[in-house]
């Protein structure tokens, strides 16, 4: 199990494919992203990597975390997130992580906490349909209706769906799609949308329910000296992610196609007892004067 990232939510684009058709896409930086500490089985009980990113002013941070930066000797971080690995997958403390701990193909969750939306109705948080907005409901026709019993229970169930907070919860968008990573800038390109708001941190991780892509780096993407950074060509899709559409059916398939609907839609031939033209139905005797 490798350890997973923290990304800056930068906002969203699209990019584009060779023959033409675009991907919507949500770029993510990896912003001075550098490890700053170890858990290890024999002295901690577990084995873990804590990444910081971003940076800090010394004088926002409390006298023990700056510490325990200058004991990394890293700079301040303004985020800081601990992340579980297996033993063979722990990083040393300074390392800086790359773009490159992704490759482009493969599929990933991403946390973070979504738009607060402040307080809001029933309506607008549950999708209530709302009282009647004709004669009988008196400025009520947004309100959520009736929400407890008679004397028995005598009290509002919990978890009823009512007006309250809306947003800002704990959410993971899972099995999302990386198409594309620009190492010179440290961004991900990450197919469709992901929780939070512009400029809000995530957390990026191998997807859980898929195998780890095998194209992936071991332990995890290192930023050297020795790294050479090439140039991407801008606003395309990368190869490994580029999905083929499926062949359109030719002009004789299409023609077999229409043939057999038309053949359906022909009326089928019914039976019908035609009496002879001499011949009359007999009439009910009963009904005879």
């Amino acid at each position: 199990m490798r350890t997973g990232v923290i990304a800056k939510k930068v906002g969203m684009t699209r990019l584009f494919q060779a023959d033409g058709r675009h991907v919507p896409v949500t770029v993510l930086q990896l912003e001075e992203l550098q490890v700053v500490g170890r858990r290890e089985a024999d002295r901690d009980g577990y084995t873990a990597v804590q990444l910081g990113a971003g940076t800090a002013k010394a004088k926002n941070v409390a006298k023990p975390q700056r510490a325990a930066f200058g004991k990394a000797e890293v700079e301040p971080k303004a985020k800081v997130v601990e992340f579980r690995v297996a033993e063979d997958a722990l990083l040393d403390v300074g390392s800086t992580i790359s773009a490159e701990h992704f490759v482009p193909g493969q599929l990933v969750d991403v946390s973070g906490v979504t738009q607060g939306k402040g307080f809001a109705g029933a309506m607008k948080r549950w999708g209530f349909g709302g009282l009647r907005a004709t004669h009988g409901v008196s400025v009520s026709h947004r309100s959520h209706g009736s929400t407890g019993n008679r004397q028995d229970p005598g009290r509002v169930f919990k978890n009823k769906k009512m007006a309250g907070h809306m947003g800002a919860r704990n959410r993971t968008q899972q099995n999302l799609e990386i198409v594309r990573t620009d190492v010179a800038r440290g961004l991900l390109f990450v197919k469709g949308s992901v929780p939070g708001h512009k400029g809000s941190w995530l957390t990026v991780q191998d997807a859980i329910k898929l195998p780890r892509n095998e194209n992936v780096p071991y332990p995890a993407g290192i930023l050297t000296r020795d790294t050479v950074i090439e140039e991407t060509p801008a606003g395309l899709v990368d190869d490994a992610a580029v999905h083929e559409i499926p062949a359109l059916p030719g002009a004789e398939e299409v023609a077999a196609i229409a043939a057999e609907q038309e053949a359906g839609a022909l009326p089928e031939a019914t039976e019908t007892n035609d009496a002879p033209a001499g011949d009359t139905p007999a009439g009910d005797e009963s009904k005879e004067g």
